[in-house]
């Protein structure tokens, strides 16, 4: 960074494990935004709109210029990241309000965890792209936040589907998917059903189709191989899976490009 240029866009963040007498009052509020993600504990949020609670899982963007005091809730004890910024484009992607909070899903807990921890690194190092590096991590934090606001699907369900995203080749079992988010088998059958249109398999299969026709255009895979990757057992399913979506045949799709 250029120390003969103003910083337009201050970060400064921190990670703090805070008791029952922390608290922070901003009767002016500030120029710069604020977020943060618990980690364990409780902290409250106090602004003219009035008072929030931000527990463990859950972020928080407070706006700038927003009259406020926060600090250590009712558990005694405040676990949490956070950064200040002063200019991040993606906070358009918020709606209005002095404070908002938002519920992270468990299975993406670590990752947005992990975010703030790569932020703190990197605003105490250095480095030529410090700054770009910086501003970078807060836009990821941002936009999983953003994510989560705008998916109105019973959280349950973005875990179970985020859940086979992750695992194409040894998928999870509904079992064991189950057991993940806390119902039964039966019961997140039926919700999965309800909320996305289609079964956990029905969308498994969707989900391997795509990533084995982006495996024949784009990594040289053959049909076999790519089938395989993604975790179809039988070839003849696979073929037959892929012919009833994509009009052609595995092997046709891969010599013509994908078109048709």
């Amino acid at each position: 960074m250029d120390l003969g240029k103003p910083d337009l866009n201050r970060i400064i963040a921190g990670h703090f494990d805070e008791n029952e007498s922390y608290e922070i009052r901003r009767p002016n509020g500030m120029d710069e935004w604020l977020i943060a993600f618990t980690l364990d504990g409780e902290g409250f949020f106090r602004t003219p709109s009035g008072t929030q609670v931000c527990g463990a899982g859950e972020f928080v963007l407070l706006r700038r210029e927003v009259p406020h005091v926060y600090g250590t809730g009712r558990t005694g004890r405040w676990h949490f990241l956070w950064a200040h910024f002063s200019r991040i484009r993606e906070t358009s992607l918020f709606p209005e309000g002095d404070a908002l909070i938002v519920s992270i899903m468990e299975g993406m807990r670590a990752r947005m965890a992990q975010s703030f921890h790569d932020l703190v690194r990197d605003v105490r190092g250095g480095g030529a792209y410090r700054q770009e590096r910086c501003e970078n991590l807060i836009v990821g934090i941002l936009l999983l936040a953003a994510e989560e606001l705008a998916d109105g699907r019973d959280p349950r369900v973005r875990q179970v589907a985020r859940m086979l995203s992750a695992r194409l080749a040894d998928a999870p079992s509904i079992n064991e998917l189950a057991s993940a988010v806390g119902l039964s088998a039966s019961r997140l059958s039926h919700l999965f059903k309800a909320e996305t249109g289609q079964s956990i398999v029905e969308m498994l299969n969707g989900i391997r189709l795509q990533q084995a026709a982006l495996l024949m255009l784009h990594a040289g895979r053959t049909a076999g191989e790519a089938a395989f990757n993604v975790g179809f057992g039988s070839y003849n399913h696979f073929a037959a899976l892929f012919k009833k979506r994509y009009g052609m045949s595995p092997a046709a799709y891969r010599r013509r490009g994908g078109t048709a």
